[in-house]
């Protein structure tokens, strides 16, 4: 083997393996994991799947039983064969760091001792077996050496170091072995693990299989880490994950499993951290995100794949506007216009168009959005969606989802529009002979048998706790109170409020057909305002006193005008 040969020789890597994912009770997070571990299968290309043609025979079970059958039966590892591979782990670092150093410009004096450490790499594997040893790991310093070897010159030793730490790193390892395994988790992120990935992934060239599987895998290990603790997102946004978040989705290129990976880590990150809300926009990542989800104007995902990256994008704008500021970015990025012209184009971005808009424009810091919306002729485009409720798409927000965030669009506008543009919301009651009116009490109508249907059920759940002898304390009167909530009491809130809102300031004929449809149907008055009632006493920002107060003061005064 002559000098070019050595220095274009690469060693030989077995194919990446991924251990099986349980899946979670609870339906969301059944599927988002479902889908994720669909994602990481699929990230290096298709493996095929044995007997994909059809059901085995009989020899072909017999064989495969043999086959069990003669294969020894592996050995749990043991403390000490754990120390001994990682003795043996570091003497071949070390032995490859010496060579490195002796001979630098002679890639064949080092070559034998890269093997070898890429071998004993592979073969540490099987510690993700035994989480119950990963103290050892820590207390022989061999977290250190493996996050140096992150950054290591040959691209394939990297790429094996960061495989090997995603499965360690395996949700179901971690939160199987919490105790044990929580040491490698703090270990990893005290060596600042995302700072050393990130740095890494710069210089990975994803047209390269290897290197685009150890993109997916990096990516995999900073998910597993802030699954197992949410608290450490904003730490790990900070060490310029996010900035290479919204690189990577910028770049043009064919849409790949990759990608779809990053809108679900961009998504994570900005879930329920207010620290990487600020900071996505101090980036000016809203107008990232706009002209992502301006790809999607005119045309509809080509694969259910590519539905889910759109409706990580979107989560992560309507995430990234509960931070007041970035409804301020939102505005100037031309985000409502965007927005309006996703409803009018009746893609499968449209549903989630409405929910960003919801995001948007509700809330006091809302008022501009609200405004301008009006101004864009935004009332043409969400008024017809009030009408008539667009159908579930295949992604994005239910039938009833949808008539909330549209319900509270209605009302926003109705809390935040001053002078002419409110007086313009309002002629759209009376427009059709109040044909919006009576949407209104029709929707009334439907969210108060909903919430009725609920409270019979708490009721009896409260009957069957009195009979057991158990207290009803405030905590659970709070989960009622949300059980309510969700069952369609918050939506009917909203409508009830637009109802207040619309007698209260509009044309006096709004109120004549309100209480004319009341008195058809047998509702009430008194129904609406205890309704509203209980809104007023559960609205409202915890941290502001003196504008909840305030809050609850106006919508009592509307209640008073009924």
């Amino acid at each position: 083997m002559d000098v070019g040969e050595l220095l274009s020789f690469q060693p030989e890597k077995p194919s990446l393996s991924y251990e099986s994912k349980q899946k979670r009770s609870k339906g969301d997070e059944e599927d988002d994991r479902g889908r994720r571990k669909k994602r990481r299968h699929g990230a290096g290309g298709g493996l095929e799947e044995p007997f994909s043609s059809g059901r085995m025979t009989e020899e072909e079970k017999e064989r495969i039983k043999q086959m069990v059958e003669a294969e020894p039966d592996a050995e749990l590892m043991d403390e000490t064969s754990f120390k001994k591979m990682l003795l043996q782990f570091e003497k071949r670092v070390y032995k490859n760091q010496e060579n490195r150093i002796k001979f630098p410009d002679f890639p064949e004096k080092f070559l034998q001792s890269e093997i070898e450490l890429n071998e004993i790499i592979h073969e540490m594997h099987v510690m993700a077996t035994v989480p119950e040893h990963y103290q050892i790991l820590v207390d022989l310093r061999c977290v250190q050496s493996l996050l140096q070897l992150v950054a290591h010159d040959n691209t394939d030793i990297s790429i094996a170091v960061v495989d090997l730490l995603q499965e360690l790193t395996d949700p179901d390892i971690l939160t199987e072995n919490e105790d044990t395994a929580s040491v490698l988790v703090d270990a990893l992120l005290e060596g600042q693990v995302v700072a050393i990935l990130v740095n890494n992934l710069d210089r990975l060239d994803e047209n390269i299989k290897e290197e685009f599987e150890g993109v997916h895998n990096s990516l995999a290990i900073i998910e597993n880490l802030s699954e197992f603790n949410p608290d450490v997102c904003s730490d790990i946004a900070q060490q310029g994950l996010m900035q290479w978040l919204l690189k990577r989705l910028r770049i043009k290129r064919p849409f790949d499993q990759n990608k779809l990976y990053c809108s679900e880590i961009l998504s994570i990150l900005l879930q329920d951290t207010e620290e990487n809300r600020q900071l996505l926009g101090e980036l000016e990542g809203i107008d990232d995100l706009l002209q992502l989800l301006a790809l999607f104007k005119k045309q509809d995902p080509s694969s259910k794949d590519e539905m889910e990256l759109m409706e990580n994008l979107f989560n992560s704008m309507c995430s990234a506007l509960a931070f007041p500021p970035n409804k301020s970015r939102f505005l100037r990025g031309e985000g409502l216009q965007l927005m309006n012209l996703m409803l009018r184009e009746k893609k499968l971005s449209r549903n989630s168009a409405v929910k960003v808009l919801n995001h948007a424009m509700t809330g006091i810091d809302g008022q501009d959005n609200c405004q301008k919306f009006v101004e864009i002729l935004g009332l043409r485009s969400v008024f017809p969606l009030y009408m008539k409720t667009p159908k579930a798409a295949k992604t994005g927000p239910s039938s009833e989802e949808l008539e909330e965030h549209i319900c509270s669009i209605i009302a926003s506008m109705m809390r935040n529009c001053q002078g002419t543009l409110r007086q313009r919301l309002l002629l759209k009651f009376t427009e059709n002979d109040h044909e919006k009116v009576e949407r209104l009490l029709e929707l009334h109508f439907k969210y108060l048998d909903k919430v009725r249907q609920c409270d019979d059920q708490i009721e009896r759940e409260k009957m069957r706790l009195r009979r057991s002898g158990e207290d009803l304390d405030e905590d659970m009167e709070d989960s009622f109170y949300l059980k309510r909530l969700e069952a369609g009491l918050f939506t009917l809130q909203l409508i009830d409020y637009i109802m207040l809102e619309a007698c209260a300031s509009g044309s006096s004929s709004i109120r004549s057909r309100v209480m004319q449809i009341l008195n058809m149907r047998g509702g009430s008055v008194k129904v609406i305002r205890g309704v509203m009632r209980e809104y007023a006493g559960n609205i409202g920002d915890a941290k502001d006193k003196v504008a909840r107060e305030a809050e609850q003061d106006r919508i009592l005064a509307l209640v008073d005008k009924f």
